[in-house]
């Protein structure tokens, strides 16, 4: 009995594309022309994939396309098809050198200001045939991207919500506590506890950010007030603390950058210390798992040596003389 199926399939990779272009845009004209071809040939490709695979995907009207409940099975898998077809052209083309090209990395905010100013010139060192094209954007988004073949791999914290992926680490971050100069919370040289918190009020991230989630469920354990406002970024946060407005938690990786900018003072946290993982993410069964992995190794070599909390700590109370 023959493993593969050699008998011809009724429709087309360029079928599949159009259907999907069009559950994406929901617009039959938005999707011809994300897919450069006139809206009346992509109708009529559209009406014979669904003659052939005898499903209706759409209901359309003047008003709107809405993809129907058999087609969003069909959609999904069709997806997995194209993301596959390109994962097989791409390992043919690297073939013969995986660090040709182009490498499409994604990277959250909360990592990349402070990682790819020593990452990005290694990494066009090391592999100097290589373009990174890089991505900044939230978890959920990235890992949207990763999973429709947008992105070939990113850079995030394991301890998000991140599906079925492959993964290498980069390092381990630990979080700090950060306060304005002058606190006494911060001002102590003994490194900080959780029950240290306590009824503090405590500035984090806006939602969608996942280092948010990290410090909001160590600060709910430690029973802190979490204030009204929540910042954008790091950096809005470190000013903010340093306004006074409250106390935080930062990712060690930061820290050089954003106690730089801001009169913080810094401690440590006792053990075990909250901190997040980052990582190089990839989909399962990518053609590039070799590369990517000598990519990872790359970044590990130029991520950023982690200033003495202790100087930094001594600066801060020189700064606030």
């Amino acid at each position: 009995m023959p493993i593969t199926n050699f008998a011809p399939h009724s429709f087309t990779l360029r079928q599949l594309q159009y259907a999907v272009a069009i559950a994406d845009l929901l617009s039959f004209r938005k999707a011809a022309e994300h897919c450069h071809v006139s809206q009346p040939s992509l109708s009529a490709q559209l009406a014979q994939l669904e003659a052939m695979v005898g499903v209706r995907l759409f209901e359309r009207d003047r008003r709107r396309v809405l993809v129907t409940p058999s087609g969003r099975e069909f959609i999904d898998r069709a997806r997995l098809v194209l993301r596959e077809t390109d994962d097989l052209v791409e390992s043919a083309r690297r073939a013969g050198d995986p660090f040709a090209g182009t490498l499409r990395i994604g990277v959250i905010p909360t990592i990349s200001p402070y990682l790819l100013p020593n990452a990005a010139p290694v990494l066009r060192t090391r592999f100097p045939r290589l373009t990174v094209r890089w991505i900044e954007d939230k978890t959920e988004v990235l890992i949207r991207s990763l999973e429709a073949g947008a992105l070939d791999a990113a850079i995030l914290a394991l301890e998000a919500e991140i599906g079925d992926v492959q993964h290498d680490v980069v390092a381990l971050d630990p979080f700090v506590l950060a306060t304005p100069a002058g606190d006494p919370l911060g001002a102590k040289e003994s490194p900080a506890s959780a029950k240290e918190l306590r009824g503090k009020s405590v500035l984090l991230l806006d939602d969608g950010h996942c280092f948010r989630e990290q410090a909001l469920e160590f600060c709910s354990g430690a029973k802190a007030k979490e204030l009204e406002f929540r910042a954008t970024s790091l950096s809005t946060l470190a000013q903010m603390v340093a306004g006074g407005a409250g106390v935080t938690l930062l990712p060690q990786l930061a820290v050089p950058t954003e106690a730089k900018r801001a009169a913080l003072q810094l401690r440590p946290f006792a053990a075990p210390q909250p901190h997040r993982t980052i990582a190089l993410v990839w989909r399962k069964r990518s053609p590039l798992e070799a590369a990517l992995r000598q990519v990872t190794e790359a970044i590990r070599a130029a991520y950023p040596e982690s200033s003495s909390l202790k100087r930094d700590r001594s600066a801060r109370r020189r700064t606030a003389r």
